[in-house]
């Protein structure tokens, strides 16, 4: 007999997913120390610009590709700009709790793994942000860049110095692509369709989109995949399998049980 893996019953997702108050709260909760942890670093202008001037040099130094390559492409055509700012502004967020509901209503426990990994990644960030102010590369003249948001549109950011909902002296890490990697990472873990393999699209095209809108230097993303090289080793996947959302502490739901003793008795 030939084994299989089938899904477990739905019912048995329940016994593993945390509860779902719980993890609205938790959630809610780290996204408002993670904004209030971003205005402890606002007020660094001079620093952040310093830090700006560093970066730019150091990626000269080493050779890395000039951010003004991408952003050229774009330039090409006011629909492409603006469709790049689109996706700047609108999908960020959005993807990144649509990934997190999936996970928490389909694999429980690589929502619980995904969530933790998420939420180092991001508390890695604040401290460096905290530690290591960074003005985006739109703003230094010196690099010779446009800001596609506020000429093309649309822009999230108003004025740096009197925009209070965000900080805009945060370039490194770059959390767009650190989330967007984590989702494509999350998904090829957590699913086993052979069209899984085509979630890398979206960390790579967040990758141009952060750096074609003078957002992010190639060294905030760097830094972001490093930061999330750590999480994924410290905190380890969940082994994927069909049934991996009604494992509950290493026992067997009742469909895997019974499967392996149909497996066995077929050898």
């Amino acid at each position: 007999m030939n084994a299989r893996t089938e899904p477990a019953p739905a019912g048995s997702d329940a016994i593993a997913r945390p509860p779902l108050v719980r993890e609205l709260l938790l959630v809610a909760g780290l996204f408002l120390v993670y904004k209030f942890g971003r205005q402890l670093a606002t007020g660094h202008t001079g620093e952040a610009f310093h830090h700006a001037h560093r970066v730019w040099d150091f990626e000269r130094a080493v050779h890395l590709p000039g951010e003004g390559a991408v952003q050229s492409l774009l330039l090409h055509g006011d629909g492409l700009v603006q469709l790049a700012n689109t996706y700047y502004a609108a999908v960020h967020f959005p993807a990144t709790a649509a990934f997190l509901i999936w996970l928490y209503l389909r694999r429980p426990v690589h929502y619980v793994w995904a969530r933790r990994v998420l939420a180092a990644v991001t508390a890695a960030a604040l401290a460096l942000h905290l530690l290591f102010p960074l003005a985006p590369p739109r703003m230094p003249a010196a690099t010779g860049l446009v800001d596609t948001a506020r000429v093309y549109g649309p822009s999230v950011y108003g004025d740096p110095a009197t925009d209070s909902l965000s900080n805009q002296f945060a370039a490194m890490p770059s959390l767009h692509f650190g989330w967007a990697l984590m989702v494509a990472i999350g998904l090829i873990a957590a699913t086993r369709s052979r069209w899984r393999w085509l979630w890398p699209a979206h960390p790579l095209l967040t990758l141009l989109v952060i750096v074609g809108t003078a957002n992010h230097y190639w060294l905030d993303a760097i830094v972001a995949a490093a930061l999330l090289g750590l999480a994924l080793a410290a905190i380890p996947v969940p082994h994927r399998t069909a049934t991996t959302a009604g494992r509950v502490r290493g026992s067997l739901v009742p469909a895997q049980q019974d499967e392996r003793t149909l497996v066995g008795a077929g050898r």
